[in-house]
Parts: structure tokens; sequence; C-alpha cells
């Protein structure tokens, strides 16, 4: 490593302010995390370049880093693999900011978006109070038949993007992506699909003609419950560009510290889908069976009225169930207090096994009678089925129906 300040002849103090940084050998390993807020020229040109689109390079991390361009590039290549397919992925804050940041680039006052009214609560709160205020209708309806989209959008000519979740939250409903993107297509209008819950490596959404993926990875992606990011994934340089204009002057890009975060938790997402998802399918299997639970909402169930579509377009049936005990919100209250090593937090993804009341958290701010239509009854339970071993989820599950 040089030392700058013998050839700079420096003073003490200059040389506490001043940066030591040329590395002659020993790159890191692993991915550092590019801790900066700018980054510096060697020349004026090289700054001209960069600024005017004639170069790659850095300028400020509100715009781009090497830490969080790296995991953008890791994104994109794990949503293209096994494609001839060249994406493009932005990283934001949160799941929710990635949300935002892509309806507000797509959608224009007198635009018409298209969604289902069984979303994630956060999803449903932002189209309804900030798009819907904004001079952006808001239309409800469902996407279980791709064929009624002609009806629709002849009824709404003015619908320009279709907004939806497969499987959903929290009821795990699934629809015909592909038949979906099929229809839109033929109408002239865009899909955005949050993909939050299967990652694509249970579930590649661009080959089945998705435009846009959205995704909170603080989820699965990160797998840690230590870091808060969202990623939206787009098919051409073009449509990223466009979006990303709309994350730099929003201010909604990610740090390089939780970049950093996200990789280290993608190093491990196939291994841990797989046990997640072998867990996920025993304990929807018992709960099935048990003569105290109402219903469970499972694709992989046999009985599952969405298994033939997640067949068709899932690896894996996911990590995710939700279910409803007898009694009702006081026994499901109980229930999750009865539990010891199932944790009650508001969010899912974790290694560890994760409880959470849809209506007192979630979907709170949903009506209760459009909560109810949509299978988000009061006593619904969701359950983001962890690692740990399935006997011992399963017993403590058990234990919890015992004592509720």
């Amino acid at each position: 490593m040089s030392n700058r300040s013998k050839e700079l002849n420096l003073k003490q103090d200059s040389i506490c302010v001043s940066e030591n940084r040329e590395i002659e050998n020993g790159a890191s390993h692993v991915l550092p995390i590019n801790a900066s807020s700018a980054f510096s020229f060697k020349d004026i040109e090289s700054s001209i370049d960069v600024f005017e689109g004639r170069s790659d390079g850095f300028v400020y991390s509100r715009y781009a880093n090497p830490t969080i361009d790296s995991v953008e590039r890791k994104l994109a290549a794990l949503e293209s693999a096994g494609t001839d397919t060249d994406v493009h992925c932005i990283l934001t804050g949160s799941g929710m900011s990635a949300i935002a940041t892509l309806l507000l680039s797509l959608l224009n006052p007198g635009d018409a978006l298209f969604c289902q009214q069984n979303l994630y609560g956060g999803s449903s709160d932002l189209i309804r109070h900030v798009l819907g205020s904004k001079g952006i209708e808001i239309i409800y309806g469902s996407l279980s038949e791709p064929e009624t989209l002609n009806t629709m959008a002849t009824r709404n000519p003015n619908i320009k993007l279709i907004y939806f979740e497969s499987p959903s939250n929290p009821c795990l409903d699934c629809v015909d992506i592909q038949g979906i993107c099929d229809a839109a297509k033929k109408l002239d209008i865009k899909t955005v699909l949050d993909n939050t819950f299967s990652t694509s490596y249970i579930q590649q959404a661009l080959p089945l003609g998705v435009d846009y993926v959205v995704y909170s990875t603080t989820k699965f992606l990160n797998g840690h419950g230590n870091g808060l990011a969202g990623a939206i994934i787009c098919r051409t340089r073009e449509e990223r560009k466009s979006v990303w204009n709309y994350m730099k002057l929003l201010g909604t890009n990610a740090s390089p510290f939780e970049a950093w975060l996200l990789h280290n938790g993608l190093k491990t997402l196939a291994v841990r889908l797989e046990r997640h998802c072998h867990n996920a399918l025993r304990l929807a299997e018992y709960l099935e069976a048990h003569e105290e639970v109402v219903k469970v909402n499972y694709p992989g169930l046999e009985s599952s009225k969405y298994k033939a579509i997640a067949d068709k377009q899932m690896q894996l049936y996911g990590a995710v169930l939700s279910f409803e005990l007898k009694g009702g919100l006081e026994r499901a209250k109980a229930f999750m207090n009865a539990c010891k090593l199932c944790t009650i937090a508001s969010t899912l993804g974790n290694v560890d096994t994760l409880l959470l009341h849809p209506a007192t958290s979630s979907h709170l701010n949903i009506d209760k009678a459009i909560r109810e239509e949509q299978g988000i009854t009061d006593g619904l339970i969701r359950i983001s089925v962890g690692i740990e071993n399935i006997d011992d989820i399963i017993r403590d599950v058990s234990n919890a129906i015992d004592k509720s």
C-alpha cells in the first residue's frame, strides 16, 4: 500500500483526514461494504465522462454504490438463471419503497391500476391512500379467470397496470401468472408481481411473462431477519433507467450495509428454501388432519384448489401457510400465546418459525367485511415455517393447540 502522507509530506492533522486506499495486492475475498457517500475521480475529465454517461462509474451512493451494484447483479442473475434474458435490478431501502418507487414510475394521474383485493395490507394501504389520492383510479377485482381481463379493460380503458401477488398474503391464493400476462399483453397492459413469498428460486416470474417483479428482500432473500431492503426487477436497461430516475429523486435507495447483509443471506437461499418448504408441507399436512383445525391454506396440499396452478408455475410450494382453529379470535390468541418455539413477529422469511395474526396486525387497516370476503377472518393465523427440526415445530404447535 502506498503511503500518500510521505509522498505529500503531510502534517499530522492532514494525515488524520486523508485516505490511504490504494491496494496493490490482496483484494477482499468476500464482498466489502463500501461505506462511502461519494466517490472520487482521478481527474475532472473522468468525472465529466461519468456524469454525462459516457463512462461507467460511481458518483454518489444515493445513485449507485459498488456494494449495492454487486448485489443487484446477483439478484438479476438469479431472476434470469436458465434463460436467455438479460434482466436488471434496482435495490431499494425496503419492500414498500420498491413497490412505491415502481408504481409511481409507471402510473400517472388519470391512469387506472387493477389489483386483487387480497393483497398484503401495507400494499393495499399504499395503493388506496397514496396512489388513490394522486388521481390514479384503483380498480379491484378477481384474477382467478384471466379471460375476464378483456371485459374489465373494455369497461375501464384507462387501466395501464395490473399489480398482484401469487401466492397471496396471507391466504396463499394462487393465480395463473402466464394466463394473466398473456391476456394483459394483448391489451397493452403492464404487469407487476410481488414475488416475495416465493423468490425466483421457487417461482421465476419473467419467463411466465411478468413485466416487473418486486420483492421485500427483508424476507426470504435475506432470511435472517437482520436487514431491510427491497428489489425491483426490470426486463430491459431502458426500463431500469426509467425506474432508476424515480428511485434517485425519491431517495428510496438501499444502504451499502443492508445490501451487504442481503448478499450474505443470499449465499444460503437455496438450502434454506428446500428446508423451509419441506417443513411447511409437513406442518400443513399435520394441521389439516387435526380435528381442532377448521381450514388450512397451503398450495401444496392435495386438497388445495390451487395445487394444479402451483404445480404449473412453482418449483416448491413455499414456506408460508395460514390456518384457522375452532374458536375464532380468542382461540387464535390463546394458541399464539401458548407457543414456545414459534415466535410472534410482524415479518416472515426468517430461519426460525414466526407467527402473525393478520386481522390485528398486517391487515388491521383493511375493512373487516373486505378482509372476511377474502378469507382473512379474525381467527386466521399465518405461519412462516422455519428451518428448525420439523418434529420440534409440530410438537410446539400441537402443545399450543392443546393448551388454547
